[in-house]
């Protein structure tokens, strides 16, 4: 009997990347209401950051990929 495939989230998909260091995710707090933020605050908000430990069990199963 055949193996049912799994789907990816696609939402999952949309919001983070995979690379060979770990998985990539944007930071949050940079759509809206950027005035009374300081300009060092939105650059530093603007570069990526890996998703921490706790959380790349549940992002692997939500992309169907294994790690």
């Amino acid at each position: 009997m055949a193996k049912v495939k799994l789907k990816t989230n696609r939402g999952a998909t949309k919001r983070f990347k995979v690379t060979a260091g770990g998985i990539k995710r944007k930071r949050a707090f940079r759509n809206h209401i950027l005035t009374k933020k300081t300009q060092k605050l939105k650059r530093q908000l603007r570069s990526n950051v890996l998703v921490n430990k706790s959380d790349v069990k549940s992002i692997c199963r939500m992309l169907v990929i294994t790690l």
